[in-house]
Parts: C-alpha cells; structure tokens; sequence
C-alpha cells in the first residue's frame, strides 16, 4: 500500500468514524512520521470536536509517533500491539506522551 492510499484510508476512517463524544474538549496535534519503503509524514488535528487528516508535516505537533511504515500498517491492521511495539522501540514518541495514550483510546480497535 502506498503512503497516499494509506493517509487516505485514515483520512476515511476518521471522517466516517470519529466520535465527538471522545474527542469531547481534546486540542492536539498528533504527527506520524513514518520511515522505510512507501515511508512518510502525515498528521492529525483534533479540535472542536472534530478530527482531520492532513497529508504534511505540521509545523508544531503535540506529540510526534515515529515507526517504519511496514510496522505501522501491522498496527493499523491489528497485527501489532502498540504496547509491545513501543516496549521494543518499533514505536517512539517525542513530545507529550499523555497524549499519545488518548490516541490509543481515541482509535479504539478501529483497524484499515
């Protein structure tokens, strides 16, 4: 799967999907930066309970996760705990580290 179709499968499942009840008075912005083959940045912007997905790097992001694309498409597919991966530093995270947990419970088990 290529970067673009993959931004744009999130880009789906979070129109299609988002729950203003979760996201309630959250404001953040959650940046992947994803490394390897079909590798690359996107982000989301949570706010005003709402979420988008913007094909770019954003040029202050709360949080920032970092993962080799092959790795983060076993994650978004359910085949790769987010606990085990950030256990075996396939997942990093800079900034705000409260806030990448919220993602986890934002996107539940939603898988592409």
């Amino acid at each position: 799967m290529s970067f673009s179709d993959l931004v744009g499968k999130i880009r789906q499942r979070v129109s299609e999907e988002a729950d203003p009840a979760k996201i309630g008075n959250l404001n953040a912005v959650f940046q992947f930066e994803l490394t390897g083959d079909d590798g690359g940045t996107f982000h989301a912007k949570v706010a005003d309970g709402k979420a988008e997905v913007v094909e770019a790097a954003h040029d202050n992001p709360n949080v920032t996760i970092i993962m080799a694309a092959e790795d983060f498409l076993k994650l978004a597919e359910g085949k790769l705990n987010p606990t085990s991966a950030f256990m075996s530093g396939k997942l990093k995270i800079k900034g705000d580290m409260s806030l990448a947990l919220k993602l986890q419970s934002l996107i539940g088990s939603a898988r592409l």
